[in-house]
This record gives structure tokens, C-alpha cells and sequence, in this order.
């Protein structure tokens, strides 16, 4: 305030005390003043400017791609407005590259967007012709026309030229070049120069020669006149006057000049790859909306050629049974990733044959294929252990009656023998005494997400293929189990939880960076490894009949599965680098007779393992095992009365199995033949043997296939003095309160239904009573056939000895039931 006071009383010192700048800066305020509304429009101008660039320049519909794990081409399909147009690749070409810069803008590396030296000229031709010979548009200027798809004018031009500008400042020199590559046309309905590569020449453009990249770069001048379909001798002269512009520029040599000047034009465009469609198909089902159209997979392309390759040939084979379609999946067990995506044959114009079903991702019976997952369970829970004997003999539970493949029965075997033979009946006592309950959770803990109806619903058939599930979740469940016994080496004996998880096909799918570790699995290491080197047993089909003779041949965990009515043919086969699954059918559900997985999709699955290196098979998880004595005949934990003992490493919960409930002491009297007691038999004269002693119903069959010594018969002088002997007859059919349907027979007359019995003592008469009625007597042989009416009935048996059995059971009428 005083110092305004001031200069109000002195004005000519103030003046003189003005410094030149503020002066200046005084002068501008009211040159601004004056001209607000030119710089308000200037504003305006610039902001307009900055945003005028779209931030996506092309909305284009583009084409789905699929590439394998090398980016190599598998698939391509047309987009939807009908135009072979890849998505945007910012890899360009140095070959194209160099080639569109000589061709279409020399000055591209250095203008802005707008080339004043090309306008000038094309303007002096412009006049001096009279017409429009030359735009003078820049490669970044022809980038804008394409995304715009504006007439061709000078006003539009004036537009082009703008935002050309825009985007010299928003993008590279570098994505400006794959923008135009990407977006340019190449004659007929090909967009961008990787489509034009593939439809024109069959390969990948980096693999073109220059004299092909050469034919290609001069299309887009002018795709409607000059393309491989028209105008060929115009195209020939455009493509050897770039080539001799490259030789001039020194970029390519004379003798590469004049090689490529040989070089012939392409003729009619090209189909593109089809070489795993299926998984196109699924690429195309889970993108989301927004997301890339082109895709990089793990499949290998040599690999998913030669798995395509031999189900073609089998193919050929099984069509004259009237079998029609197969399916092959390949992993890796480390990653999951998949390595060959086989969905089905690939004859999209024979619509009868139904080969656009993605079989891999189709819900079908899986026949016997998880009887492994169920031994595994067993031996992981100490419910038995690996060779423990499990009947197989006539069984029926609750209705429920399983048959074996061959209508046969053992009597009692090995649970390693019987999932090496896939029996169904030691599977189905097996499942009931590990609760099919407990197996069902167990299957969605591995992965197998198509249960989706309660555990009840399956019941005892969940073990034979009563469930419906997948290829891609049976093969995910198996890698995820050999995973499981590959990594217990790498993590100390801890299992890493994520181990379990479904397969992958997409190259960018995220790893897990750390792993959760854990004290238990979902299944045992132990119990695993067991699994596996039981799944190796079994008798291989054709060729492989003999592979165990040869160095050469690989050592495979593989499991087949048969579903009922010969509808789906399985096999599944692991090794501690891959699992590869194989399906083998009709799309629709027909069965064929000789739709069985052994004979039709196990050849399939070796056939593709020989496509497949050799490596080294599981190591013994020897810390997650422990060492116990076992009968070498029942594979039970051995019992003071064994007299055959293994030692055997088992999972550590087989240290709690069942002791041997068959090994019994006998005493017999001096000569051996005959067994005695103490009240017909001085001590000094007996002796005490330890007995394998098998239920009478086990025995029956156990001893026609298996060296078996029955129970010597008592001594006659001692019978008087022995009480019934314990359980010596059996009734094998019908089982307790069993529910019996009689068909009826082509005389329209009620068919019959055969009885069977066994006795210990084979030469002991049984005595048959039906509802208290006599009905006959058997030796040797216990068998009898009857006619019973609709209803309960009670079968009674007595043999010489006055032992007697009693069973009901109820016969079904047919038009009630």
C-alpha cells in the first residue's frame, strides 16, 4: 500500500522502474486479451487433436486361430463377415518389411506421418496426367484409410493425413508396420499378410523366400486388380520391378534376385491347416466375449498329426463294423498340458459319420477304467493289501448281479490279478466293502466333475461304468495321480495339493509360482505306485503280446474299459512323462459287437505311446512304505499259522490289514490221509499241519484253476465223536434273499433257473427241498434245475452228514415287478 502511495506521488519514477520483461509480459496479456476466442479455438483444436485417434483402430471381425506350443499353425476358420483376416500380430516380417518400405513409403522410417516429398510428386503427376495416378498416401496414412473404410477423396484425405499424424505420436514405427501387415488387403477375401501367406504359399510368413514376400507386398496397391486369380502377368512385372528395386538398394544380392525373379506365382488359393478342429471347436466355445480370437496351445503339431494319422487308419478298419468314430488325448504328467487333442475323425462332409462331435468332451460310460482308482483306495485305507485274495464267485447284492467278461469265475484272487484280468466281481466286492459313498467323494476329490447326481444313483455299478464322465477328466484324474507319485521325490516325501488339477490346453495359463504341501495326499504315494505297477500286468493285444522280450518296448500302467451293450471302447495308459487316453465308438451311442476297449482302443493307445519318447519308470516311494510279513498264498498280514511268508514292502496303512482268516491248524492222524481229534486219536500218533482253507463256495471254483489241497475227510472211527463240520456245504445260487426273473422261452412256456451247491467233501450226496417238497439228490456234481412260480420260495439243503442250509429268495413276475 505504501509503496502504490508512492508511485501515485512520483508516476515518473515508477515508469522508469518497469523491467523490460514485465513490460513484455504485459504486452503478450493483452495480445491474449485481444485474441481469447482464436486461443480458445486453438484449444479446442489441440484437444480435439489428442483424442481424435479411436483408441482401437480396427473392430473388424477377425478369424479364430489356433496355434500349437511353437505358434506353428493348427487351425484357422473364416470370420464371421466371410473374410480370412488373422488377429493382430505385432511380429512383422524383416523380409516384408523390407519389402512394403521399398514398395509403398522409403521414407517411412523418417516423416511424421505425412510425406511432403511423395505429396509434391503425386500432385506433378496428378496434373501432368490429368487423372489420379499417384495418392502419395504413407504406409501410417493407408493404416487410417483401413480402419476408417471411408470413399476415396480429397477431403478424406485431408482426415487421413491428420490423424496419420495422431498416430505417429501414439504408436512405433514398429507397430504402425504390424498394423498395416495385419489389416492390409491381399486380393479376394484374404486380410493381412499371415493369412495371404498361408492361403497364397501354405506356410508361415516367416518362412517365404524373398521372391514370394516380393508377390506379396505389391498386392495390397491394388488387391482388386492384381491377385494370384487375375491379372497374373501384371503381378509377375510388379513383383520383379520390387525385386530389382531390393537389388538396387543392396538388400538382397543379384544372384538373389535373379532366383527369386524364377520363382513361380502362387495359383488358387489354399486350404488352411484343419488339424485339430475339435479343440478349435472348444477354443471357440470357452472364449469370452472381448477376448483374442487367436489362441497358442500346447498341443505339438508333429504329435497331434501323428495321433490324427493312426486314428484315420484304424478308422478305416473298424467302419466296416459299423464302428465309426475314435478319440485321442495326449498329456503331459508334469504340467497337464495337453500334447495331441484328437476329438474325433475329421469328415466334415460325411454328416452320417457324426465326426464334428468333440468325443473328448462328450460324457460316456467309462466301462472298468476307474477299477485302479478303487485299488489304490484300498491299499491306501489298509483295507488289503496288493495280492490279497478277494472272491470271485456268483455274486448278487441287492439285486444287483455282476458278471465277469468271460462268464467265469476264480473262486478267489489276487486284487493285483484282478485288475491286471479287469474282473468285475472282485471289483464290485471290493467297491461294497470300501462304500461307494466314500469312492464317489473320492472321485470328485481327483477331479471328475460329471457326478452329478447323489452317490445313490450309481450305487455298486459306479465301479463297472454306471457313472458317465469324460476323456478329458479320466485322463486329467490319471495325470494327476502319476503327478502326485512323480513329485513326492521332488518335495522330501510332502505332496503338493495343487497336483490335482484337470488338464490344460492354453499356452498362457498360469503355473502356480508356490506349492501347498502336505503330510497327506488325497491318495497315497505307496498306494499309487501299486496301482500303476498292477495296471502293467495286463495281457497287451496283437504285437505287444510279447513286449516284456523286447529293450526296446515301454514299460505302461494301462487300464481298458468295455461299457454294457459294447457302446464305448476305452483305454487309458500311463508313464511318469504322459498319459494318453483312447475312445472308441459311434457319437450317437450304437453298440457294436467287438466294441471292446482291448481289441480296439488299447492297439489305438500303443500305437500313439510308440509316437511318445521313452523314459524312466515311477521310483518306489520306499519312505512313504513299510515292510510287513504277508502269507505268500492268501496276501493277507501272515498269521502264526502261515507257512509260506513274503516280506513285502506295503502303503504305510497296511500295517493295520486283516491278518489271514485261511490258514487253519489241522490234526491228522499218523498216515496224513485222514483228520482225527483227540477222542478217537492218541496225541503221539497225530500230527498238526497248517491248512489253507478256502469258504466252500471259494473252494468250488478256486481249486479248477489253482493248485489246491482239500480237507483230508475225518477219520470214519472219529465221526461219532466230531461235531458237524463248520460250514462245509455252500449254496453259490442263488445268494441269500436274491430277487430272480425267469424269462420266458420261445415255446412261450416259463424258462427254469439253475441251483448250485458245493460241498468240502466232494464225494458227499446232497439232498435238494423246495418249500419242504423234495426235489432230488446230487453227488460230485451239486446242480438242479427248477421251475418255480412267481413268489417267495425256500430252498433247503442236507447232505449225508445231516448238515442243512436254508435260503429264501423270491422269483419276479415280469407284468407286476
Amino acid at each position: 500500500m505504501l509503496i502504490n502511495q508512492f508511485r501515485e506521488g512520483f508516476p515518473e519514477l515508477a515508469t522508469k522502474s518497469k523491467h523490460p520483461a514485465m513490460m513484455q509480459l504485459e504486452s503478450i496479456k493483452q495480445w491474449c486479451k485481444k485474441r481469447k476466442w482464436l486461443l480458445a479455438i486453438l484449444a479446442i483444436l489441440l484437444v480435439a487433436y489428442y483424442f481424435c485417434l479411436p483408441k482401437k483402430l480396427f473392430n473388424t471381425p477377425t478369424s479364430y486361430v489356433l496355434e500349437d506350443a511353437n505358434g506353428d499353425l493348427l487351425n484357422a476358420g473364416i470370420a464371421s463377415d466371410g473374410q480370412w483376416r488373422f488377429p493382430f500380430n505385432e511380429h512383422v516380417p524383416e523380409k516384408f518389411e523390407k519389402c512394403i518400405i521399398a514398395y509403398e513409403d522409403k521414407r517411412f522410417r523418417y516423416h511424421w506421418g505425412l510425406d511432403p516429398i511423395a505429396i509434391v510428386r503425386a500432385l506433378k503427376q496428378n496434373i501432368q496426367g490429368k487423372k489420379v495416378m499417384s495418392g502419395g498416401s504413407t504406409i501410417t496414412m493407408q493404416v487410417i484409410r483401413l480402419s476408417r473404410n471411408q470413399p476415396r477423396n480429397i477431403w478424406q484425405k485431408i482426415i487421413e493425413g491428420v490423424l496419420a499424424t495422431r498416430l505417429e505420436f501414439a504408436a512405433s514405427k514398429k507397430k504402425i508396420l504390424a498394423l498395416y501387415a495385419s489389416n492390409a488387403p491381399f486380393g479376394g477375401n484374404v486380410i493381412g499378410l499371415e493369412a495371404a501367406a498361408w492361403r497364397y504359399y501354405g506356410r508361415k510368413a516367416d518362412l517365404l523366400s524373398w521372391g514370394e514376400m516380393a508377390a506379396l507386398a505389391v498386392l495390397p496397391n491394388n488387391p482388386a486388380m492384381v491377385h494370384p486369380g487375375r491379372n497374373r502377368q501384371t503381378l509377375l512385372a510388379k513383383r520383379n520391378r520390387l525385386l530389382d528395386k531390393l537389388c538396387s538398394q543392396k538388400t538382397i544380392d543379384s544372384l538373389t534376385c535373379q532366383l527369386s525373379k524364377l520363382e513361380p506365382l502362387p495359383d488358387q488359393p489354399l486350404a488352411l491347416p484343419q488339424d485339430a478342429p475339435h479343440l478349435m471347436d472348444l477354443f471357440h466355445k470357452q472364449i469370452r466375449k472381448g477376448e483374442p480370437t487367436r489362441l497358442r496351445s500346447t498341443v505339438i503339431a508333429s504329435l497331434q498329426r501323428s495321433a490324427s494319422a493312426i486314428v484315420e487308419r484304424f478308422h478305416s478298419s473298424y467302419k466296416a463294423n459299423g464302428i465309426n468314430n475314435a478319440a485321442v488325448l495326449v498329456l503331459d504328467v508334469e504340467t497337464g498340458n495337453t500334447l495331441a487333442y484328437v476329438g474325433n475323425i475329421y469328415h466334415p462332409a460325411d454328416s452320417e459319420l457324426e465326426s464334428h462331435v468333440d468325443i473328448i468332451q462328450s460324457r460316456r460310460s467309462p466301462g472298468s477304467t476307474l477299477k485302479p482308482v478303487l485299488y489304490a483306495a484300498m491299499l491306501n485305507d489298509g483295507l488289503i493289501l496288493p495280492h490279497t485274495l478277494i472272491p470271485d464267485i456268483p455274486t448278487q447284492i441287492a439285486g444287483y448281479a455282476p458278471q465277469n467278461f468271460d462268464l467265469g469265475f476264480d473262486g478267489a484272487v489276487p486284487a493285483s490279478r484282478a485288475l491286471a484280468r479287469s474282473l468285475n466281481i472282485p471289483a464290485v466286492r471290493m467297491l461294497q466293502q470300501y462304500r461307494y459313498e466314500r469312492f464317489y467323494t473320492l472321485l470328485k476329490k481327483l477331479g471328475i466333475t460329471t457326478l452329478d447326481k447323489p452317490a445313490d444313483h450309481y450305487g455298486l455299478s459306479l465301479i463297472l461304468g454306471g457313472a458317465e464322465t469324460t476323456l478329458w477328466e479320466m485322463c486329467g484324474m490319471y495325470a494327476s495321480m502319476a503327478r502326485t507319485l512323480v513329485h513326492i521325490q521332488q518335495y522330501n516325501g510332502k505332496y503338493d495339493l495343487d497336483d490335482i488339477h484337470p488338464p490344460n490346453y492354453r499356452h498362457d495359463a498360469e503355473q502356480p509360482d508356490e506349492h501347498e504341501l502336505s503330510n497327506a495326499g488325497v491318495l497315497d504315494a505307496g498306494s499309487l505306485w501299486y496301482a500303476f505297477e498292477a495296471m502293467t500286468e495286463g495281457m497287451r493285444p496283437g504285437e505287444e503280446l510279447l513286449w516284456q522280450q523286447f529293450s526296446s518296448s515301454q514299460r505302461i500302467a494301462w487300464k481298458t474299459g468295455t461299457s454294457f451293450g459294447f457302446r464305448d471302447g476305452w483305454a487309458i495308459g500311463v508313464t511318469p512323462q504322459y498319459v494318453v487316453g483312447v475312445w472308441v465308438g459311434n457319437a450317437d451311442g450304437e453298440g457294436r459287437p467287438g466294441l471292446i476297449g482291448v481289441s480296439t482302443a488299447a492297439p489305438i493307445l500303443f500305437d500313439v505311446f510308440r509316437q511318445l519318447k521313452t523314459g524312466s519308470w515311477f521310483v518306489p516311494p520306499y519312505a512313504q512304505l513299510r515292510k510287513v510279513e504277508v502269507c505268500a498264498q492268501s496276501g493277507y498280514r501272515a498269521s502264526e499259522l502261515c507257512d509260506d511268508v513274503d516280506t513285502l514292502m506295503v502303503p504305510a496303512a497296511g500295517i493295520r490289514a486283516g491278518v489271514c482268516p485261511f490258514h487253519q491248524l489241522v490234526h491228522l492222524d499218523r498216515t496224513g490221509h485222514y483228520r482225527v481229534t483227540e477222542a478217537c486219536e492218541s496225541p503221539q500218533f497225530m500230527q498238526h499241519k497248517s491248512w489253507f482253507i478256502l469258504p466252500p463256495s471259494q473252494e468250488f471254483y478256486y481249486r479248477n484253476k489253482n493248485t489246491y489241497l482239500p480237507l483230508p475227510p475225518y477219520k470214519p472211527e472219529c465221526l461219532p465223536y466230531v461235531g458237524l463240520d463248520k460250514a462245509p456245504m455252500e449254496l453259490i445260487y442263488p445268494r441269500p434273499n436274491a430277487r430272480i426273473y425267469i424269462p420266458i422261452e420261445i415255446d412261450g412256456q416259463p424258462g427254469q433257473t439253475i441251483f448250485t451247491a458245493t460241498h468240502r467233501n466232494t464225494s458227499m450226496k446232497i439232498f435238494w427241498h423246495l418249500d419242504n417238497k423234495f426235489m432230488g439228490a446230487t453227488t460230485e456234481f451239486h446242480q438242479m434245475a427248477f421251475h418255480p412260480l412267481p413268489g417267495r420260495h425256500i430252498i433247503t439243503l442236507v447232505d449225508e452228514n445231516g448238515e442243512r442250509i436254508e435260503q429264501s429268495f423270491e422269483i419276479l413276475n415280469k407284468e407286476k415287478d
